[in-house]
């Protein structure tokens, strides 16, 4: 229960903090000034997922290697691969990120 009222209270924190930028109006541009601010907001967020996800492929790396010390060309074949992958979103995220911001 408590994790889910400080998941509404967050929710309901961030909402308010949005208010003023959907009340803005856009530049000579046409893009708001808080399209940077929102840029740096999604790269964080998509910067500590990635973050977390690399963290767990490589203790799941670890632990099958512990488990498994046979099969580690396999094992680092896949650790590679995911992270590449997961690295790839993360860099997707931010090129969406800097587009949405007006600089590309």
């Amino acid at each position: 229960m408590k994790r889910k009222a400080t998941f509404l209270l967050m929710a309901l924190i961030a909402l308010l903090v949005a208010l003023p930028a959907a009340a803005q109006e856009e530049g000579e541009d046409g893009a708001s000034d808080w399209g940077i601010a929102a840029a740096a907001f999604a790269i964080a967020i998509a910067a500590a997922g990635g973050a977390a996800g690399q963290g767990r492929t490589a203790a799941a790396a670890i632990s099958a290697l512990a488990r498994n010390p046979a099969a580690a060309g396999d094992i680092r074949l896949a650790l590679i691969l995911g992270l590449a992958f997961i690295e790839s979103l993360v860099i997707y995220a931010l090129i969406i990120a800097l587009s949405g911001a007006g600089f590309f």
